[in-house]
């Protein structure tokens, strides 16, 4: 496994080693052990699949209490993934990452608690997987909007993006709550 550190500390681009021929391919995409090495000791205790059209996009989401880490991927389609610091206590308070994730680049992103997420469909759809390390506690799901200004995510975006409601009804970063 191809490890790239980003930059946001703990935030990690993962490149798996991709076995294929003329067959398909193989590889490896969680292995406890293997991540463990890596100084990844996780215990992921849910797996999401979320399938969505070209243009939709979803975030920035987090869990305020019991925050969960994320291990995303995408197994169909392609998808530009983003992660926001948004730990008050961290110097990169209020940063963010990006990266293209696609089902031909097999890469991954190892976002750690503490951080919010969102991705942008970039294909016609996309299969999106996602390991957590904590639970959905509906309760303490929160969010912060995909074009605050004070972020300033660069979306590739080709037009308005498809929200829902609650991504639509998400408050500005300033009046957000957040980690400590």
């Amino acid at each position: 496994m191809n490890v790239i550190e980003t930059a946001l500390p703990g935030v990690l681009l993962l490149e798996p080693k991709v076995f294929g021929d003329a067959r398909g391919f193989f590889l490896e995409s969680w292995n406890r052990r293997a991540f463990a090495e890596l100084g990844l000791d996780l215990d992921f205790v849910q797996d999401n699949h979320s399938r969505s059209a070209r243009g939709v996009l979803r975030g920035l989401h987090y869990q305020l209490n019991d925050p969960q880490g994320k291990l995303v991927r995408v197994v169909s389609g392609a998808v530009f993934d983003v992660a926001v610091d948004l730990r008050t206590s961290s110097p990169h308070f209020g940063r963010w990452v990006g990266y293209e994730l696609s089902a031909d680049n097999h890469r991954m992103l190892w976002i750690p608690p503490g951080f919010g997420h969102g991705f942008l469909v970039l294909s016609d759809t996309a299969d999106f997987l996602y390991k957590t390390t904590a639970y959905y506690a509906p309760q303490w799901d929160r969010g912060v909007r995909w074009d605050d200004p004070q972020i300033g995510v660069e979306w590739p975006l080709d037009g308005a993006p498809t929200l829902s409601a609650k991504d639509q009804a998400l408050p500005f970063f300033k009046d957000a709550e957040v980690y400590a």
